[in-house]
Parts: C-alpha cells; sequence; structure tokens
C-alpha cells in the first residue's frame, strides 16, 4: 500500500510512476479523498476540544449556583458529545474510502525495471543450459507413452471439473521427489527456514499480501469467511504482521512446501490441455523479511536460489527481467525464470521472484526498529518483503518429463532425484519406475 504522506509531498512523482505501469494520474483523486478525511478528523477533533471545555464549565457553573448556566452547558456537553460521535464515525468512514483506494493501486516500479506493456517487452538478462536436440519430435507431457499411465485427467474431471489432475505410481513420486529434492536443498546450500502453514487464512492475511480487495475473483473463498491460498506467499509472509522486530533478527528467509489454489479466472481457455494451469497444485515458496536498505540484494540472492534447483536438474532456462506493464500487482521489481519444454518449442515460466519493498509491509504494520544511530533512534521503520517460487512443483514435473523423454516413451530422471526414488532413474515405457 503506498505511503498517502509521500502522494502529498509530491504528486507529480506518483503520478508518473503510475505513467509507467500504464495507468492513469490518480493523485488528484486520492488528495481528495485525504482532504475528506483531514477535515473530518479536524472538525472531530474542534468538537472534542468544545466538548471538553464545555464540561469544565458545568462543574464551575454548578458550584456558583448558577442553574441555567448549569442545564445550558449540560445540554451543550451533550450535544457536543453527539456531534463528536458522528463525526469521529464520518472520519472513519472517510478513511476507510482512503485505505481502500490506496489498496486498489499497484507498487511503484524500482527506476531500473524496463518500460513496457506487456511481456514481449520484458527484457532477458541470461540464459542457462542448451536446449537438447531431438532425433524424433517431443511430444507434450501429458502425450509421453511412459507419463500416460500416471497421469489421469478424466478421473479428475470427474471428480472436480476441468484444470485438475490425478497423478499415480511413478509419476506422483517424481513429483514428491522434486518437491522433497527443492525443500532440502533449500535448507541445506542456501539456509532457508523450512516453515508449514495453514492453507486457509484470514482475510486481513490476504490483504496483506495484496490478494485483496482487487483480485478477489483469482481465489476460492469457504462458506465461513477462510480463503484458500493461491501460494504460501500469503501464510510466510504475514507471520511478521503486525509485528515489530529487531534490526538484528533480519533477515528472515523462509521456504514452504504447500497446496495452493487458484481460481484461474483471468486465464479463460490459456493452457487448457495438460497440467500446467492448475486450480490445484502444490509450490515450493521463498519468502524474505529484510530491512529496506538490502532488499535488492536478497533479490538478487532469490533469484539464484531458484536458479540453482534449475541447474541441479540440468534443466535449459532463461532469466528475464519483467517490463514496467508485465509485473505483478505488488512488485518493484520481478525476475521471471522460464524453463525450456521442448513439447511446446519454447521458454515457460516457472518462477517468478519479486521485491515489493514495503508496500506490503505497510499494509500489514510488519515493523523493525533499526539499531543505527541515522535511522532516527531506533524508531520502527517498514520491513521489505520478497517472494519467489523455488520452484513450481507441478511444472518442473512437466519440465523433467519432457526434457528426459526418450524416442521408445521412456523417461530418463534427474540423476539429483535417485535418492528419493530408491535409486530408480527412469520411467519405463508402460509408466513403471526402473
Amino acid at each position: 500500500m503506498h505511503d498517502i504522506r509521500t502522494i502529498r509531498d509530491n504528486p507529480a512523482a506518483f503520478d508518473a510512476d503510475l505513467a509507467r505501469r500504464g495507468l492513469p494520474p490518480l493523485s488528484s483523486d486520492l488528495l481528495a479523498l485525504d482532504g475528506a478525511r483531514r477535515a473530518k478528523i479536524l472538525a472531530a477533533e474542534t468538537a472534542t476540544a468544545e466538548q471538553n471545555r464545555a464540561s469544565k464549565e458545568v462543574g464551575a457553573a454548578k458550584a456558583r449556583g448558577d442553574d441555567a448556566g448549569f442545564e445550558r452547558l449540560r445540554a451543550l456537553v451533550a450535544e457536543k458529545k453527539s456531534e463528536v460521535a458522528r463525526l469521529t464515525a464520518e472520519a472513519a468512514e472517510e478513511d476507510a474510502r482512503l485505505r481502500d483506494a490506496l489498496m486498489r493501486i499497484p507498487n511503484n516500479p524500482l527506476p531500473e525495471v524496463p518500460e513496457g506493456r506487456d511481456e514481449s517487452d520484458n527484457l532477458e538478462i541470461r540464459r542457462w543450459g542448451t536446449p537438447r536436440s531431438f532425433d524424433f519430435k517431443p511430444l507434450e507431457h501429458f502425450e509421453i507413452p511412459g507419463v500416460k499411465p500416471g497421469m489421469d485427467f478424466e478421473t479428475a474431471a470427474k471428480l472436480s471439473g476441468a484444470r485438475f489432475v490425478v497423478l499415480r505410481g511413478a509419476v506422483i513420486r517424481v513429483h514428491r521427489a522434486l518437491a522433497q529434492f527443492m525443500l532440502d536443498f533449500h535448507i541445506a546450500e542456501h539456509g532457508l527456514t523450512e516453515t508449514w502453514t495453514p492453507v486457509l487464512v484470514k482475510e486481513e492475511a490476504m490483504y496483506g499480501t495484496n490478494q485483496l480487495p482487487k483480485f478477489a475473483e483469482d481465489s476460492y473463498q469457504t462458506t465461513n469467511g477462510w480463503w484458500l491460498i493461491p501460494t504460501s506467499e500469503v501464510t510466510l509472509t504475514n507471520t511478521v504482521a503486525g509485528d515489530i522486530l529487531e534490526e538484528a533478527a533480519l533477515p528472515i528467509r523462509m521456504t514452504a512446501h504447500s497446496q495452493c489454489f487458484r481460481s484461474e479466472a483471468g486465464s479463460a481457455g490459456k493452457d487448457t490441455t495438460g497440467m500446467l494451469r492448475q486450480h490445484q497444485f502444490e509450490k515450493v515458496e521463498m519468502v524474505t523479511i529484510c530491512a529496506p536498505g538490502t532488499h535488492l540484494a536478497e533479490h538478487d540472492r532469490m533469484t539464484r536460489c531458484a536458479e540453482a534447483i534449475l541447474e541441479q536438474l540440468g534443466l535449459p532456462y532463461r532469466t528475464i527481467v519483467l517490463c514496467t506493464g508485465d509485473m505483478g500487482f505488488g512488485a518493484q521489481k520481478t525476475h521471471d525464470l522460464e524453463v525450456w519444454l521442448p513439447g511446446q518449442d519454447r521458454y515457460r515460466e516457472i518462477s517468478s521472484v519479486s521485491t515489493c519493498g514495503q508496500f506490503q509491509a505497510r499494509r500489514m504494520n510488519a515493523r523493525f526498529r533499526p539499531t543505527r544511530a541515522e535511522a532516527g533512534a531506533g524508531k520502527p521503520e517498514f520491513v521489505a518483503t520478497l517472494n519467489g517460487s523455488g520452484l513450481a512443483v507441478g511444472r518442473c514435473l512437466i519440465a523433467v518429463l519432457e526434457n528426459g523423454q526418450q524416442a521408445d516413451g521412456s523417461v530418463d530422471l534427474p540423476a539429483v532425484l535417485a535418492p528419493y526414488l530408491g535409486g530408480r532413474t527412469r520411467i519405463a515405457p508402460d509408466g513403471t519406475l526402473i
């Protein structure tokens, strides 16, 4: 969420940042809401002062036997009390209007983020690995003979409808192995703290990580008000909501493997075949809570954590910086990792790693107490938050299957998964793990 004081101080700069996002200027509307809110607050404070003054005069009138003055002042106190209540309620309504408006505006892109309107304007910054040359036409994951017995879309449709899958046998073992490998690698090699969190959260948690109010249609809500998380970014980030941390405790680097749920409301007609885009899926998420001055270094570090997983699996990928028009709502800067899928003959997103600066922390009221003297004698500041996939397990499974497929319908699996598969290294053409 944006700080209205910053908008007051430099509305032109705020509108210029919105323009980079392809949005119209909004500062004048926000400042009008802010002006109405401040006027109501001032009126309530003035009425409170008048009530307090009249209350003091009531006692004085009674002490000197001024019955007429006493009754007049007592009536005035009652009138001012009612006025204060009304103005306080109106000020709260104006404050809620302003807060709601601010919550619907995306984060400002950092100056180094490339200008652009959509994904065609994203900037590639590096590649790793060389896509394999096949002596046969590579298939998409769901077409590979050895995969078909373990990937059942028909039964899933009977159970739940479109964009679900039932995984069995060798395929689900590889899926589970991938998640375990990712967690173990992040813990042992990257120093992330494994965390397990609920998948059902209160509404305020979804507000804290900017899924609400703007993107309610992209998530699922239960009848009693809980929301199913679209990613454990929601829960991991909100672990510090309302807290004041000591700077010495930062950075906090976490990872979690969880079920994720998305309605995919904005993706009708996209990736309808296979399991690339599902309503229910699994991710190994990474979240960092840090001091604002370190967030860009943490962003690069987190990107490398995700890249390292792909390198360990031997999967070719490219890293891109998203342009201003393609970034997510809460991001200041985003690196996307796109893995090579030979069945589609193209790179596809497998991870987004974003720094949100203090945007989410302001929504969550998550702060830290600086220890450095120049920070203002330890006055609490908002933390910075970052999140990224490390990786999306289902998409990683797709990449492993497609890149490892053989002409006979079998699949060669990455060597790093063998310890998680009882030493087995292949899916045979009949779907068994060997």
